[in-house]
């Protein structure tokens, strides 16, 4: 695995001397995402600090025939920036990393691809202002994967995911030309709607440079509180009560009862370990009296359903404390098992329930112990299967069980991925949701963008 000298040293006067990696140590960093893979090592790795060297460094990577897989953080779980092996470059966001513009008077923030989400968010929170999208990684992803894989969070029941903020953006072409569509404003037709086409395109049609995100004024009022159920069956017909009673909560999360212990041993937050499942919820608005009144009715559909306790947080530090009940759901299952399996395949709403049990039913069949927890208010649930890679017999078991969940989710009338992104892990399921005709349609704007098929080649369409 190798490039030419001469090209390294291009790089290493465009760009800088520490802005170019070779070293099998640095490579290796970069082989891999957040997605139960095999690594795939590049042969360079690129770390532009200005957007003009970033275009300078697709133009050359192109020019020289060389696969290009831009990354942010890494954090996303479908093998969207796991590189091609082999000759290939990676170009690292990470130094692209400026707010530019924080605009009160017309609510939108410009900000270049390198941004890690939560810092925005505090950012304009500092400045009175709501950027709503909340991915469970917004610690650590960047705006700009976001943008890519098109990233929900917990807020996305009320308040939608990354689509509903993106307003425009500069990007570049695969032979680094500057391209600039959408606006500031509030109205744009100008031209094709090309952030709609950049957007959740995972780095296969152009390189992101700067977005413009809408910004809203934060909700004046807000009550979290936790619902607790023998079974977690009485939970997800809850979930769907809630929506079919026309509450919209800000958030609707589920954990079923190996997330909550799991949870409660890492955190010692105070959780119910006996209870099957619990909803952790959210009801927020313009008014004090709006919002109690939400809430009132959130908890009259779960005693309903079922809820053997709802517990209301009656200040700011129990309103945090469930919160990071449900953030920690991952990392406290990850603690479990060597490798832990995420997956996001999302049912309408109404089908919840119906997901909740097939998963249960498909863990029990294939014997794997499995946690599931996401956002139920939107159908996106999360089934962690805890194993170790390392024993082959059961990662046999858990790609069956993989199998067995789009399957299910497709069924129901649902999608591959709700916020993961298809990237190299679901890639093959793509024809299975659509048809042959929509992927070899999507064939062709890609090829239209990029002749030579190096932007994150083998992604999303195969």
């Amino acid at each position: 695995m190798s490039i030419p000298r001469s090209l390294t040293s291009d790089f290493r006067k465009v760009l800088g001397e520490d802005s170019v990696f070779t070293e099998d140590a640095d490579l290796l960093s970069y082989a891999y995402d957040s997605a139960v893979l095999e690594q795939r090592k590049p042969a360079v790795v690129l770390a532009p600090s200005t957007r003009e060297l970033l275009g300078r460094a697709v133009g050359m990577c192109y020019r020289a025939d060389l696969p290009i897989t831009v990354r942010g953080s890494g954090t996303n779980l479908s093998g969207a920036t796991v590189p091609e092996p082999g000759d290939s470059a990676v170009i690292l966001t990470s130094k692209l990393n400026r707010i530019l513009e924080i605009n009160q008077r017309d609510l939108y923030a410009l900000v270049e691809p390198g941004v890690v989400t939560a810092r925005l968010a505090r950012a304009v929170a500092a400045q009175g202002l709501f950027y709503p999208p909340d991915p469970g990684s917004q610690e650590v992803s960047t705006l700009g994967g976001n943008v890519a894989l098109n990233a929900g969070g917990l807020r996305g029941l009320k308040y939608g995911v990354t689509k509903d903020y993106l307003m425009g953006m500069e990007l570049f072409d695969h032979g680094g030309e500057l391209v600039k569509t959408g606006s500031r404003t509030v109205k744009c037709v100008t031209g094709y709607n090309l952030a709609g086409l950049m957007l959740a395109s995972e780095g296969t049609l152009g390189v992101f440079s700067t977005l413009i995100l809408k910004l809203l004024p934060p909700p004046r009022a807000s009550r979290a509180m936790l619902a607790v159920f023998e079974r977690f069956r009485e939970a997800a017909e809850a979930v769907a009560e809630i929506v079919a009673a026309r509450i919209l909560p800000c958030t609707l999360e589920f954990m079923d009862t190996r997330c909550i212990r799991a949870v409660e041993s890492f955190k010692h937050i105070g959780l119910p370990v006996d209870a099957g499942a619990i909803l952790l919820i959210e009801v927020d608005g313009g008014s004090s009296e709006g919002v109690l009144s939400d809430a009132n009715e959130v908890k009259v559909v779960c005693a309903k359903c079922g809820a053997s306790e709802i517990r209301e947080a009656r200040d700011p530090g129990e309103k945090a404390r469930i919160w990071e009940a449900r953030r920690n759901a991952l990392p406290a299952l990850a603690r479990l098992r060597p490798t832990t399996v995420l997956e996001d395949a999302t049912v309408p709403r109404s089908r919840v329930p119906d997901m909740v049990e097939a998963v249960a039913d498909l863990a029990s069949r294939h014997r794997l112990e499995v946690g599931v927890f996401g956002h139920a208010g939107d159908g996106n649930l999360h089934p962690t299967i805890l194993c170790d890679r390392r024993d082959p017999e059961e990662f046999a078991r858990v790609e069956e069980m993989v199998d067995g969940i789009f399957e299910t989710a497709l069924n129901l009338q649902g999608t591959l991925s709700g916020e993961h992104g298809i990237g190299l892990a679901k890639a093959k399921w793509m024809e299975k949701e659509t048809n042959r005709a929509t992927v070899e349609f999507s064939k062709r704007i890609r090829k239209a963008l990029d002749p030579k098929g190096l932007l994150n080649a083998g992604k999303k369409i195969i």
